[in-house]
């Protein structure tokens, strides 16, 4: 009998949250996560050369562990923002990060140079409050580095609700006043294949029974050949499915 959804109220599987990088442990583990976690490393990978020239004032929206902090520049000041919920929803309390309640941020409007947000959109019941929102916060001529998933699973449920296509991104940014939109793929349909597959792997491996755990141990040399594979294929651009989307916007 197939399932009523609505009735979910948490997932069966879910990956341990992100740590800070403040030790070199942390550091490796969030490398190999990345290399494992292809949404993880596909961001990493377009916020890299995003992140490397931004000027000025960030405000990073919805920050969770503050991963992306170490991308910027020397001299750059960084605002982390979340909300006072997130621990219970997503895992996330840092002590430095700005805790705000509802649709009021409490941040100064048009001061910001730039509004980083990644994988967040998904998460917020009225996206387009959200974008004039972040809008708000930008100088003149500010800008916004978003991103979120398309091929992924329904995570952190039931606190996700939505998946974009560049189509309705470009909407979404336009009506809240954003310009200069760009939407890039990451990702292609190669990756999404051994995407796919792995979380298949994942499942198995830390999902309960010992007879599930012993056939995910068995299948680690193969899951280790799909994650070389897919990061290797986010080289190429091609195909309409893709992990998800890294959106840049001026105000």
């Amino acid at each position: 009998m197939t399932r009523n959804l609505v009735n979910r109220t948490a997932e069966n599987f879910k990956p341990p949250v992100f740590k800070p990088n403040v030790s070199a442990r942390n550091r490796l583990e969030n490398w190999m996560r990345r290399f494992l976690d292809l949404q993880a490393g596909s961001l990493w990978r377009d916020l890299r050369v995003e992140l490397a020239g931004a000027p000025g004032t960030v405000l990073d929206v919805g920050c969770g562990a503050q991963v992306y902090r170490g991308l910027l520049p020397a001299g750059s000041v960084y605002h982390g923002i979340d909300t006072d919920d997130a621990k219970v929803r997503f895992g996330y309390d840092l002590p430095d990060t700005h805790r705000f309640n509802g649709a009021e941020w409490g941040v100064e409007a048009g001061v910001f140079d730039m509004v980083l947000c990644t994988e967040v959109l998904e998460h917020v019941d009225d996206p387009a409050a959200f974008l004039s929102r972040t809008h708000l916060c930008l100088r003149p001529n500010g800008r916004l580095i978003l991103t979120v998933p398309f091929a992924a699973r329904w995570h952190f449920i039931p606190h996700d609700y939505w998946r974009f296509t560049p189509a309705g991104l470009e909407l979404l940014l336009r009506r809240a006043g954003f310009s200069d939109i760009c939407v890039k793929a990451r990702g292609n349909p190669l990756t999404v294949a051994c995407y796919k597959v792995m979380t298949l792997y994942f499942m198995l491996l830390f999902g309960t029974g010992a007879a599930k755990r012993a056939i995910g141990v068995v299948l680690l040399p193969l899951v280790g050949l799909l994650a070389c594979i897919a990061n290797l294929s986010l080289r190429n651009d091609w195909g309409d499915d893709c992990l998800g989307y890294t959106v840049t916007a001026r105000r």
